[in-house]
């Protein structure tokens, strides 16, 4: 894996991650729907989502850079993706939700690939 293809798979995934724990706060989660409350399984379900794509994220970025390069990159790329998410979710809280859902699809099969590449 390169290190472009890494850094777009991480900043998707930490996209992701980040705007799923956004969207499982009250406030964000009225913004998105327009319910003020939000059920307790969607948000349970939305703190899980985002923690495994956050941890998810540091897979490519190790792979690409190494172990200590790697966690570094991580670090950086979930920080990018927490502004994005941050300018997104206050300016556009819809289109937040649909770039993170479409970034999140959109990361799986980069994810599988990189699955196969490590079995091999």
């Amino acid at each position: 894996m390169n290190t472009l293809h890494a850094s777009l798979l991480a900043l998707a995934l930490g996209f992701t991650g980040m705007a799923a724990l956004a969207f499982a706060m009250d406030r964000h989660y009225e913004q998105l729907t327009g319910r003020y409350e939000i059920p307790l399984a969607q948000r349970w379900l939305l703190r899980c989502v985002g923690t495994v794509a956050l941890v998810a994220a540091v897979f490519p970025c190790v792979a690409a850079w190494g172990a200590t390069v790697g966690t570094v990159a991580w670090l950086g790329w979930i920080s990018v993706a927490a502004l994005a998410v941050v300018g997104l979710v206050s300016a556009a809280p819809r289109w937040a939700g649909l770039v993170a859902g479409l970034g999140g699809l959109g990361a799986l099969p980069g994810l599988v690939w990189l699955w196969e590449a490590v079995q091999r």
